[in-house]
């Protein structure tokens, strides 16, 4: 079995990460307005366009292809609106240049309304250089994983097997279905008996085999946290990795004083329509700026695949100030995705660049609260 890289010490990882990085995955190194001409290119010429968006050309009051000459310029397009991607076919967002690529459809988790789709022909292959990289400088890339995360149409299950087959890992899978638990909070039930199911599995894969990483979120981590007999690195893992779902700063810091003594806790924030942003800690090098005290450390979305902006709630056009709070407007900017100015369901702190990541990030993500758009109705379960 491959295992990983000789490791790098994290206090060096900013020397090394982001070059290797670029190296690997070469579109990383092009500039966001370059990129972004790119893509309006691909997203709207007659020979690459989805039907998505070929059909909304006409109707956008603008020419991408002339009017849009840089990132800033994508403005334009004003937000973007999940109603009209929750009705599309999935055939309709395939680009018709990779009409002749296999593809696979993916599902959001549903949190604020009907799951939306989206296709992948090359982003997920993106995800896993990205990540094994991180995890190949924090010497932890390699080994057997427990995946304890959605299956069937969501992206995350697949995103670790594709991580895992990148080094010819074995991927013991729960059986998770994340639209139960809404379902149930929805009605007014509990998850109480469905998460007990899902920590059953787990307990009984952690107990049969020795996995190096567990792939989780932090619910649910914490969840697990409360029903196991001895530490997780008793049990083989190294690391655990988790997203979606978030945990307060005091259940954060409990997990690790009494949970993961030797083992790395790398979290991402993100969602199936934006990607992963990585974690960055606090370093030799600091922090970046911005960071709250107790945020511990902040989340960095690689350009030009996807950028995050913190903006006035009341102004989504105003992006707030390094250290300020505001709502997180995302624009993703892939060949099989493109999003422009969709508001999230979060809520973030802008930081400025880290030693690791020489782009702005965000920390101390919570839920966005609003009384319209359908907040109220908007569930989080455990995943």
């Amino acid at each position: 079995m491959t295992t990983s890289r000789p490791p790098t010490a994290l206090g060096t990882l900013a020397d090394t990460l982001i070059d290797t990085l670029r190296t690997r995955v070469p579109e990383l190194g092009v500039d966001l307005d370059t990129w972004t001409r790119r893509m309006m290119r691909w997203h709207f010429g007659p020979d690459t366009a989805s039907p998505f968006w070929a059909a909304r050309r006409a109707t956008l009051g603008f020419d991408p292809l002339k009017d849009v000459d840089g990132f800033a310029a994508l403005e334009l397009f004003g937000l973007f609106d999940k109603a009209g991607l929750r009705a599309a076919h999935a055939r309709d967002l395939l680009p018709r240049g990779y009409r002749d690529r296999p593809f696979r459809v993916f599902e959001t988790g549903g949190t604020t309304g009907a799951p939306c789709r989206i296709v992948d022909v090359t982003r997920l292959a993106y995800d896993v250089e990205i990540y094994r990289t991180v995890l190949e400088a924090r010497g932890v890339a390699g080994g057997d994983v427990l995946a304890m995360t959605p299956s069937g149409p969501h992206a995350y299950g697949h995103f670790v097997e594709g991580l895992a087959d990148s080094w010819r890992g074995a991927v013991h899978a729960i059986d998770f279905d994340p639209r139960w638990v809404k379902a149930a909070l929805r009605a007014g039930g509990e998850a109480d008996a469905y998460t007990a199911h899902l920590i059953d599995q787990t307990l009984t894969l952690l107990a049969a085999e020795r996995p190096s990483l567990l792939f989780t979120t932090a619910r649910l981590l914490l969840e697990l946290a409360m029903r196991l007999p001895r530490p997780l690195h008793t049990y083989g893992i190294r690391a655990v990795c988790t997203g979606g779902t978030s945990c307060t700063a005091a259940e954060a810091a409990f997990l690790r004083e009494e949970h993961l003594p030797g083992v790395q806790w790398i979290d991402t924030y993100g969602n199936t329509l934006v990607g992963h942003a990585l974690q960055a800690d606090v370093t030799d090098g600091g922090a970046a700026d911005g960071v709250p005290a107790g945020a511990g450390h902040s989340y960095h979305l690689p350009p030009p695949f996807a950028v995050l902006r913190v903006v006035d709630p009341a102004d989504p056009w105003r992006e707030v100030a390094v250290g300020e709070r505001g709502r997180v407007r995302a624009t993703t900017l892939l060949e099989d995705l493109f999003l422009p100015n969709l508001l999230e369901r979060d809520s973030a702190v802008r930081t400025g660049p880290h030693p690791w990541f020489p782009w702005d990030g965000v920390a101390a993500v919570r839920p966005f609260q609003d009384g319209g758009e359908g907040r109220a109705e908007a569930v989080e379960g455990v995943y």
